[in-house]
């Protein structure tokens, strides 16, 4: 798959799905599948057993995966679509709302 537009530690805006409207920093992203996890977006409960690492075991709450399609950068509070362009040597991603170069 070619790059990936969406990055760790971007802030997005869910644009699809149960949790739609909802907005999240980036926690990891999977280029295999296509997929991110984003911070408190589509929760998921996990019943665990005891283990040297969690005692007690219970009922955990975590992030799934949602496709990476059913999210938008946010720049500057306002989703917008991303673009690559070459700055001199540098690949660089830029917002095509405003033409800004993100990174």
């Amino acid at each position: 798959m070619s790059t990936m537009k969406i990055k760790k530690d971007d802030m997005v805006k869910v644009i699809a799905g149960k949790d739609k409207d909802k907005e999240g920093r980036v926690l990891s992203v999977n280029k295999k599948d296509g997929k991110v996890l984003v911070e408190g977006v589509n929760m998921l409960t996990k019943h665990t057993k005891p283990s040297m690492a969690n005692q007690n075991g219970g009922i955990v709450h975590q992030e799934g995966p949602i496709d990476i399609s059913n999210v938008m950068y946010l720049h500057k509070g306002k989703p917008t679509r991303i673009g690559f362009k070459m700055d001199g040597d540098r690949k660089v991603r830029f917002a095509k709302s405003t033409g800004e170069v993100i990174d």
